[in-house]
């Protein structure tokens, strides 16, 4: 049985989307990101699913620091739904309920839901470890925002599903191993994750970059952000569609190198389906 790790407690949105990849694997907790890729560096974990974006918050910073440092490579991407949902100990009902608890990011998802049931908001550090501390507590006045799972793990009632403000809540997860793996495109649709540093020179970005929009590939994501912090070292994260051995990506990598001084392939995998 393989052992597939995700940040957060028991119950987490990572451990949802972990088991709906992964259903018939064990899953492996870890305290922080570092953690969680250290897991399948060291050989404790053979996978590590960890979050890169959301659709409402935008990109996971932590992640981008340490994916090109880890070593490991992507091999797959999933979008996970993420539904809140107010979970209360045994019997209560929603008419109990005085507080809702949660990480800060959930309650700010879920606005309206709390305003319109005068709820007095209380930060946690995460949506698990709330039901876990709801369940301990057993007070019917008190409930959590988090996952139905994490309502099953901790014997907690399902008082209100769906209840966040927005309902595009997405997350991209990405699967991370130590060994690259090996994609046929022409049996998917296939996605390459790169990191790339342009030379000290005028428009080298702009001019790295024209080498895939005239040979037609699609570059799905572009995000920059500080190296060590120098802010004259900027290194560049990127998706695009298409594998290396492609033709038209293989011509682009070509001219990208000559304005750049360092790219590094973090992963070629199939490129998944968003969820609705």
């Amino acid at each position: 049985m393989l052992k597939v790790a995700f940040q957060g407690e028991l119950g987490a949105f990572g451990h949802a989307a972990v088991r709906a990849t992964f259903p018939n694997e064990k899953e492996f907790p870890c305290t922080t990101f570092e953690q969680t890729v250290a897991a399948v560096q060291n050989g404790d974990a053979d996978y590590a699913m960890v979050p890169v974006e959301n659709s409402l918050y935008g990109r996971i910073t932590d992640i981008h620091h340490l994916l090109p440092e880890s070593g490991l490579k992507i091999i797959g991407e999933y979008f996970h739904r993420v539904n809140m949902n107010l979970l209360g100990v045994k019997g209560s009902k929603l008419e109990d309920i005085k507080e809702v608890q949660s990480l800060s990011v959930a309650l700010g998802q879920c606005r309206k839901f709390i305003k319109d049931h005068d709820l007095i908001p209380v930060n946690s550090v995460d949506t698990a470890g709330s039901a876990r501390e709801v369940a301990e507590r057993g007070d019917k006045s008190r409930a959590a925002i988090a996952s139905k799972l994490a309502g099953e793990i901790y014997g907690l009632d399902l008082i209100a599903s769906d209840i966040e403000d927005e309902d595009h809540n997405t997350t991209r997860f990405l699967i991370m191993s130590r060994e690259m793996i090996d994609v046929d495109p022409t049996k998917h649709k296939v996605k390459t994750t790169f990191v790339f540093r342009v030379r000290n020179v005028a428009a080298a970005l702009y001019k790295a970059m024209g080498g895939f929009a005239t040979n037609g590939v699609n570059m799905t994501k572009l995000e920059s952000y500080m190296v060590d912090g120098n802010f004259t070292a900027t290194q560049f994260y990127a998706d695009i569609e298409g594998h290396p051995e492609d033709p038209g990506v293989k011509d682009a990598f070509e001219e990208l190198a000559f304005f750049t001084h360092h790219i590094d392939i973090l992963g070629v995998y199939p490129a998944a389906e968003k969820q609705e």
